[in-house]
Order: C-alpha cells, then structure tokens, then sequence
C-alpha cells in the first residue's frame, strides 16, 4: 500500500520581549498609523539577550514531538528553514538535535527564505513516502533581529523573531495533498542580505555600510507576492484534484495585510477562514507559516479532515503552497 504523508504534530515558541510599533517611534522616523497602515502590523517579538536560532527552534521543535505523541529518539530526520542560522558552520539543525536529545536523527539547514518551511515540507513528504524515512521533524526559525537595519524604516518594522515545527509521518487519511514549490532568481536583488558569504566577505567596510543587514525593494517584492500567493494557492488546489470551493481555511505567510487579502478574495474565502496573526508578530519568516498553522490549530480553528491552504513566497525569489487534509 502507498505512504502517504500528513502533519502528525505541530508546535511553536516565540520570545516573551514585545516589540510595539510606539517603542520603534522612539528610535526611528516612523508612527503606529504609518506601520500599521501600510503592513497590519502592530507589534513584533525579539528573542532575549542571548538567545539564537537553536534556543527558539527547540523550543518549538519540542512541543511539535509533544503533540505528535513522540520522542526525540524517533525523530529520523530534522531540517531546519531558516536564513538567520547561528553561524555559518555548524548547521544550526545540528545543534537542534543535540538540544533535544534526537540522537537518530540526520539534520541540516534549508535557505528559502519566506518560502522555507514548505520546501522543507516538500522534502519531509518525499522521505516519508519513500519509506526511506518515518518520522521528519520539520521547522522554520528566525532571528531577524539580529540582520535588522535599524536606519531603514521600510524594512526595520516589519519583521520578527519565531519559530514554529510540525511533524511529517505517514497518516491512514487525508495527509499533504498537494505541494508546490519555485524560484525566479532574477528576482534576487529584490530581497537579500549581501555581506557574509563569499561574495562580499565580512569585513569593516561591510560593517560600516550595514550590508550584513535585510535590503529589499519594497514596491517590487509587493507586486511580486499579490500575483504569486494567489497564483501558487490556485495551482495548489488543482493540483490537490480539488475546487476553490472545497477549501476550508487559509494560513498565509504573514507579510502584509493587503497581500493576505488579496490572495483570500482570490480563493473566495471570508475572513473568519483565513489565519491572520501579523498583527502580533510581523513577518517571521520562515517561522511564519508554521507559527500561524500551530496557533490555528490551538484555537481550535482546524478540524480533522478540513482542507487547508499553506502559502509562501521569500527572498530568492521563492515561493510554495500545499493543500494539507488536517489529520490531527
């Protein structure tokens, strides 16, 4: 009989300090009115003194094997979508597995920025439906504020620091229906941190110009997303051999309130179907999506066998969406 894979467990963390779009007025030219206008978003959150991409990714990794009714021992494979590792070297998976004791787990990290943890999804589905693998323990975690320039108003408010895990296993009904993942990368100067690789070494220069910093072309990251999530969502549902009509709810990446309107009227879905948490959190990245998907289902806003959306796009450019039957 074929593999199919669902989501078996699903958690998330995000830091206690809140960062409020009054406490940026302090520090930059920007108001509450201009923030939340213009993205939706009210407040952000930033890990504390100390704190890494691995502290927050284990936190919710934890959780994610706590609902999945599993051990860290089970866990045969971790990969981690995040562009915020906490160095370059070792892969910040590698010390997921170590914080949480999976010691028969492979790991690695996974760059896609937004669009991260549905390519890490993607991957976790074809593992499982190989056989070649049982349990995938999948996560997107960001320490935006640590890649923040502070100078730069139209980027510096829109983002926060998360992480959010689920579970990829085999499942008797319902699973990952459908799952959609691409790139255009002559789109790359639209989103992207140009110092630290090989290109532009660190160094007091790049220090000095704030290169190790998020630059983005707002306006053309803006008309790129309108297009794609709604595209992506479509081409998804289809793909799932099913109709607009059969899906039940939506969980976006929570980058811009007019974006995740956009892409629900598209899909016909109300508003009361449609996750929005970018109010409290801003854009987390790859976090995003699993954060909003952990926080659904906690709120008992999804039931098992409804249809859901997950949809994405990032840097790179990049972008992916799923239709998952819920089987929790």
């Amino acid at each position: 009989m074929d593999i199919k894979a669902g989501i078996v467990g699903v958690g998330s963390y995000v830091p206690e300090n809140i960062v409020t779009n009054f406490d940026l007025e302090k520090i930059m030219d920007t108001s509450d009115e201009w923030i939340r206008t213009r993205t939706g978003i009210s407040e952000r959150r930033k890990v504390a003194e100390g704190e890494a991409t691995s502290d927050t990714a284990s936190k919710a990794a934890l959780k994610a094997l706590e609902c999945a009714k599993l051990e860290p021992k089970d866990v045969d494979m971790i990969i981690l979508a995040t562009i915020t590792p906490d160095s370059p070297l070792p892969a910040t998976a590698c010390i997921v597995q170590e914080n949480i004791g999976a010691v028969n787990a492979a790991a690695f990290d996974l760059a896609a920025a937004c669009s991260g943890f549905l390519y890490a999804m993607n991957i976790a589905k074809r593992f499982v439906e190989s056989g070649a693998y049982k349990n995938v323990l999948i996560i997107g975690a960001e320490t935006l504020s640590s890649v923040i320039n502070y100078d730069d108003r139209s980027t510096a408010v829109l983002f926060g620091d998360g992480a959010g895990a689920a579970v990829i296993s085999a499942v008797e009904n319902g699973g990952i229906l459908s799952i959609t993942n691409g790139a255009d990368g002559s789109g790359k100067d639209y989103l992207k941190i140009p110092a630290g690789g090989s290109r532009i070494k660190a160094g007091e220069e790049s220090v000095r110009n704030k290169l190790h910093t998020v630059q983005m072309a707002g306006n053309d990251v803006f008309k790129f997303a309108v297009r794609k999530m709604a595209d992506e969502s479509v081409k998804a549902v289809e793909a799932a051999n099913l109709t607009l009509e059969d899906i039940d709810f939506l969980i976006p990446h929570q980058a811009n309130i007019r974006i995740i309107d956009s892409s629900a009227k598209r899909l016909k879905l109300e508003k009361d179907k449609v996750y929005v948490n970018l109010t409290r959190y801003g854009n987390m990245s790859s976090a995003s999506v699993p954060v909003a998907m952990d926080e659904a289902f906690r709120e008992g806003k999804l039931k098992k066998g409804d249809k859901v959306v997950l949809v994405g796009f990032g840097g790179g450019l990049t972008w992916g969406a799923s239709v998952v039957e819920w089987s929790i």
